[in-house]
This record gives C-alpha cells, sequence and structure tokens, in this order.
C-alpha cells in the first residue's frame, strides 16, 4: 500500500528557506510563510520572511516584522542585529540606534554591532556618542580572533601570510576599520605608500571615530608631503572624546612642517603645563623656539630636557649645534656618564650613542682639544653609517647619466613646454655651503619669500627616477625624452600648487632652498622655464668638514663618510659645470668666500640675476624676522663674519680621505677643473 507523502517538518522546511535565502530571497519567503501557515508566530519562520523581505528590498514590512520579533525575543542578539540593518537600510535613524544600542549591551564584544551603531548616531547628529561608539568598535576588535592572528603575521614580518588573511576577510566585509588600518600597515611596511594611504583613508571614511587609524594616516601623509590633509586630519583628532597628548603632539608636528611654529611652541607649552617632566616635549619646544629665534629660550628647553633625560642624545647635539652655545666641562662630563651608561645597551640605543659622540665632538671643538674633538666626530659618523644607505658609485652613475643627458641640443629639440610661473628660486649646492645665508639675503627683500628647504622638486625627479628603475624605461635619457610639452606643464604646475601650502605671504617670488636640487637643474629648466637658480659654493674643505661634523635629522646620507662626501662635492661641481657649459648664465654662482669679502657687490649682483630691484635691507639680512629651521639659523641672525672660513684647518692632519675624494676640484676651486 503506498504510503501519503509527510509534510516536512517545521525544521526541515526552514532549513530549506534558509537554503533559498542568499540566491532567491523571493523563495525564501514562500517558504516561510508556508511555515507559518502551519506554525502561527514562529519566531525561526518570521525571522526567515524578516531576512528574505531586506533582502527583496522591503525595508519597511522587514522593519515592522522584526521589530514585532524583537518586543517578543528582544535578548536573541541576531533579531537586533538583523533590525538595526533592516531600520539603517530603511532610513528609520531612531529604530536603528535603539535596536543596536541593544544589541551592543547583549554583545559588548562583537565590533561590526558598535559600528553599526556609531554610523547611526552620526547620521542622527549625535557626533560625541558616534565617537564614541566607533572606539567601543576599535576595543572590541582587539578581541577578535582572526584580526589577533593577522597582526601576529606583520609583527613576524610574515607580511605576504597576513595580507592574504585581511584580503579573504575583506572580500566579506569590505568596510570593516580595524581590517582596513591593518591592511594599510601591511602595504606600508612594503613601501606600497599609495595602497597604504587608501586602505587607511577608507578606515577612517568607516570610522571616522577610529583615533589610531587617523593617527597612522596622517603620518602616512607627512611621509608623503601631503601636508593640508594631515593638517585637517590632525585638526579633527582634537575633537576626540577620549582625548590624549598624542593627539596634541602629532598637530604641533604637522605645524612645524607646515611653518606655523608659534601655534606650535603653544601646543607644546600646553602639554608641559599639564606635566613638566615630559623630556621629549621639551626637545621638540626647543627645535621650535630656535627656529624662532628665540635662543635663549631655546637652551633652557634643551637643558630641561638633558636635566630629566642625561642619556637623550639628540637633546644634547641639539645644544651643540646651536653653533653659539659653547658646552663646557660640566657637559663633557654628564655626556661622558650618559655614555658610559649606555654601553649595555648600545645596540638598542644607537641614535643616543652617535648624537652623543657629535655633541662631545662639537664640545672639544670649542675646547679647542682637536684631537678629541675629531676622535668623536669620528666615531658618530662610523656609528652613523652603519645606519644608512648611501652607494656613491650608483649615485656618481646617476650624476653622469644626467650629465649625458641634458646638452645645448637635447634641451633645443625639447622645444617650449613647462609651467611658464616665474615665481620659485631655487637655492642649490651643498649643506653647509653658504645656502642659508643666501635664501636670509634674498628673503630679506620685499618681494621674496623665504620658505624653507621644499622637497617638492625631489619627490618629482624620485618618481621620474623610479619609471627607469622599474623598466618602463630604457634609461634615464629616454625617460625625460618622453616627457611631452603638456607633460612637463603638469608637473610645473604641480610643484607650484603643492608648495602653495608653505607661501604665507603676497609676495610674487619666493625660494625654495633644497640644496639637494642641484641634481635636478635639467629637469627644472624643462617644467619651470622661468624660475632662477643659484648655486651656493663655498670651499670644498670647508664645505666638507662642515657637512660631515653636522648630524642631519633626515638626508643627506653622503654626508657620514669623508671619502663619501668628497665624491659627492666632485660630482656636484662636475654636474654643475657642464649645465654652466650647456646653458650659460642660466644658474648664478654666488661664492661664499666673496660673499663674506664684499657683500654688497656679491648681493647687488644676485639681486640683478634674480631680476628685482636692489634693497638695502639684503645687506641687513640679519635684523629680518623668520623662522630658519636649518643648521646655521642662529649664525645668519648675525652680521656676516670671517671666523669660520677655515675651521678645518686644526683638522687637516685627519683629511686625508676627503683631499684624495676631491682630487682636482679642490686645486682649481673656485673654479671646475678642466676637462
Amino acid at each position: 500500500m503506498i504510503q501519503p507523502l509527510r509534510a516536512p517538518s517545521p525544521q526541515q522546511a526552514l532549513a530549506e528557506g534558509e537554503a533559498l535565502l542568499a540566491s532567491a530571497p523571493h523563495k525564501a519567503l514562500t517558504q516561510a510563510e508556508a511555515i507559518l501557515r502551519q506554525a502561527p508566530g514562529y519566531p525561526p519562520a518570521e525571522f526567515l520572511a524578516a531576512r528574505a523581505l531586506r533582502k527583496m528590498g522591503k525595508g519597511k514590512q522587514a522593519v515592522a516584522r522584526l521589530d514585532a520579533l524583537a518586543r517578543a525575543n528582544g535578548r536573541v542578539p541576531a533579531v537586533l542585529w538583523e533590525l538595526g540593518q533592516a531600520a539603517a537600510e530603511a532610513k528609520d535613524t531612531q529604530r536603528a540606534i535603539a535596536a543596536l544600542q541593544a544589541l551592543t549591551q547583549l554583545q559588548p564584544t562583537v565590533p561590526g554591532g558598535w559600528f553599526l551603531l556609531a554610523r547611526q548616531l552620526r547620521k542622527a547628529g549625535r557626533t560625541q556618542d558616534a565617537w564614541r561608539a566607533d572606539l567601543s568598535g576599535v576595543h572590541a576588535s582587539s578581541r577578535d580572533t582572526a584580526l589577533l592572528k593577522a597582526a601576529v603575521a606583520v609583527q613576524d614580518g610574515d607580511l605576504e601570510g597576513a595580507d592574504r588573511m585581511l584580503a579573504e576577510r575583506l572580500a566579506r566585509d569590505s568596510d570593516d576599520p580595524p581590517a582596513l588600518r591593518l591592511h594599510g600597515e601591511i602595504a606600508w611596511r612594503k613601501g606600497e605608500m599609495t595602497p597604504a594611504i587608501a586602505r587607511v583613508e577608507q578606515a577612517v571614511a568607516s570610522a571616522p571615530g577610529f583615533d589610531l587609524a587617523r593617527d597612522f594616516l596622517i603620518r602616512l601623509l607627512l611621509q608623503t608631503n601631503r601636508l593640508p590633509e594631515a593638517l585637517e586630519h590632525a585638526e579633527v583628532l582634537q575633537a576626540s572624546p577620549i582625548p590624549s597628548p598624542g593627539h596634541k603632539l602629532i598637530l604641533a608636528s604637522v605645524l612645524v612642517r607646515l611653518g606655523h611654529q608659534e601655534r606650535a611652541a603653544g601646543l607644546y607649552r600646553d602639554l608641559l603645563a599639564r606635566d613638566a617632566d615630559q623630556p621629549q616635549v621639551w626637545q621638540n619646544l626647543g627645535h621650535v623656539l630656535k627656529t624662532l629665534g628665540r635662543q635663549a629660550e631655546a637652551v633652557d628647553a634643551y637643558r630641561a630636557a638633558v636635566t630629566r633625560q642625561p642619556t637623550m642624545g639628540e637633546a644634547w647635539w641639539s645644544l651643540a649645534n646651536l653653533k653659539t652655545v659653547k658646552l663646557g666641562p660640566d657637559d663633557i662630563a654628564a655626556m661622558k656618564a650618559a655614555l658610559a651608561s649606555l654601553e649595555d645597551t648600545a645596540d638598542e640605543r644607537k641614535e643616543d650613542v652617535f648624537h652623543l659622540h657629535f655633541s662631545l665632538g662639537k664640545a672639544f671643538e670649542d675646547a679647542r682639544d682637536h684631537a678629541a674633538s675629531f676622535a668623536h666626530y669620528d666615531k658618530g659618523n662610523a656609528l652613523r653609517r652603519t645606519m644608512i644607505l648611501h652607494d656613491a658609485d650608483a649615485f656618481s652613475a646617476e650624476v653622469e647619466a644626467a650629465q649625458r643627458t641634458f646638452t645645448s641640443a637635447f634641451i633645443a629639440t625639447m622645444g617650449n613646454g613647462g609651467c611658464p610661473a616665474p615665481d620659485p628660486i631655487f637655492v642649490v649646492g651643498l649643506p653647509r655651503s653658504g645656502s642659508t645665508l643666501v635664501e636670509q639675503i634674498l628673503s630679506s627683500h620685499p618681494m621674496i619669500e623665504g620658505t624653507m628647504e621644499l622637497p617638492e622638486m625631489m619627490m618629482i625627479g624620485a618618481r621620474l627616477q623610479s619609471r627607469v628603475d622599474e623598466g618602463e624605461f630604457a634609461d634615464f635619457a629616454a625617460m625625460i625624452a618622453s616627457l611631452t610639452p603638456a607633460d612637463r606643464q603638469r608637473l610645473g604646475e604641480e610643484y607650484i600648487e603643492r608648495t602653495r601650502i608653505h607661501r604665507q605671504t603676497d609676495r610674487p617670488l619666493f625660494i625654495d632652498k633644497m640644496p639637494n636640487n642641484w641634481q635636478h637643474v635639467g629637469l627644472i629648466r624643462l617644467i619651470l622655464p622661468n624660475a632662477r637658480i643659484v648655486d651656493a659654493r663655498r670651499h670644498p674643505l670647508s664645505c666638507c668638514f662642515s657637512g660631515w661634523k653636522q648630524h642631519f635629522a633626515r638626508g643627506q646620507t653622503f654626508t657620514y663618510d669623508l671619502t663619501d662626501i668628497g665624491r659627492y662635492y666632485s660630482d656636484y661641481v662636475g654636474l654643475m659645470a657642464a649645465w654652466d657649459t650647456q646653458a650659460p648664465g642660466h644658474v648664478h654662482r654666488v661664492i661664499y668666500e666673496r660673499m663674506v669679502a664684499d657683500t654688497e657687490s656679491e648681493v647687488r649682483r644676485l639681486l640683478g640675476y634674480i631680476g628685482v630691484p636692489f634693497d638695502a635691507a639684503c645687506l641687513e639680512f640679519y635684523k629680518t624676522e623668520r623662522a630658519v629651521r636649518t643648521a646655521s639659523s642662529e649664525q645668519v641672525r648675525q652680521p656676516i663674519f670671517r671666523d669660520g672660513l677655515e675651521a678645518w684647518k686644526p683638522y687637516e692632519p685627519w683629511l686625508g680621505p676627503l683631499k684624495s675624494a676631491l682630487g682636482p676640484v679642490l686645486d682649481s676651486y673656485p673654479d671646475a677643473p678642466s676637462v
């Protein structure tokens, strides 16, 4: 006898409906309604029906059913989660907030609920509550085992493994803020700045209250010199409901980069008023005060730093680097004691160790103990050289490629092009060549604004060189030749636009004092044909030795070895001499010793080249009040003096490697060696 077919149980029918939900929600709804006809009010079927309605775009109907379910089953997180999502999609913000608040009370360790709640609170105009919800979501994410596993992989150096884990996670939820931030960190660690910034920007856009992600984004923007955006995010961070001294510190860092020194000083003073026992903040304040020319206050700030942390090498070097301050016997004893205390941790404290050696080198130089001075400078440089990358052969090859490329014939074939703006005055040369003096003289003119050492041209040059390094072009010449007039105009306009943030006045001309731009005189000619280029040059032994005993905060990797710096100076002289031959008169040269000997004549020549009338204020440049961030910041606030012209002389017995590297460049100064 044939048995009649049995209707499936509600559980079986429910499983079939669940299987249909993703691909055919209308069929899932039909299944749910059939179950409800057999078992009216059956909660799992009501839940299936509501989810099917949401997937079908019938948000209001879904909310009505979910709302009824929530009233009857208010302690079921899945119901509250679905109601929160459905209400959000139906633009029923208040109902979404109520459901998600109930959900996060039940499940405070589930990040998704907090992030969705934050978005709804923000829509309701409850910004501070939304910010706190985002922060709660971030805190909950710290317990997420999958995220923790990816983070451990990153710390262990398994970037590819972590990348795969996060890519899979983000494929499921593309707006997961903590996963996006960590994914951005992986790109950053790989040196892939564009995707790094994009991912962290997405994390911040998804969770604007994610303070740690915003802080990381600011640092990435600073690294890529996107200063206006960095400032915007740093200002936002100040409004966090969970205030942190770090927020003020990073805002101050951005302000310093933008040249807003007074406001940065105010932030540092606010932090110290709350807690004076912060040596790093005292040091930062000292840097700002030095830049502003408030030397006595800067000394006090640096001494406050080393008093609180005697092993703080950078603060000692900052004192020594004031040039007009002499470190005495008590300072020498304190620095020697600091070095001795660092012996057991020297490998972990290399920054402090080499800064202390540079500082002792300056202290013994002031004491005229040149043997001890050279020994400490030598130790500081040798240690620093182990921490940086500089390939002198590769650099010389790049310079030779530029020299071969930018011939008069090549320039003629490129024709007109570039951005016609006459605004920029590039002051180029080597560090410690007198370029800050030239900048101070020029910025004393009412038509010329001084800014700082701007990295924009170096960044444009590096970006173009990377196209050769990555194989897009066979060599440097092919890459440069590929630039169309439109390309060159775009690059020139990019430079003008990106440097605009540093211009604080309406003066028509401005100075870019990045010394390393001598490497790009040909590129400057192509993309900014009306720019002026001033080559500040100083005796090779004076310039190179001064650079060698100077520790630079960043860049200038060629300065930590006497042979390296001698080769670099020779490369510079060679390229500039070649350019003089190919484009006579395009670059104006200022010989430091001549400027010292006959200042007025040299200043008149310089202003004549720039194309501005003579102004007597340029002869009283030391009275011009402006921020100066270079190592010569105190010296250019005094009249020109001759004392430093031969500071290398007492060290001559140890300068053999430098003389050998300079070769004929040394004997022919101030002219270039004849080819």
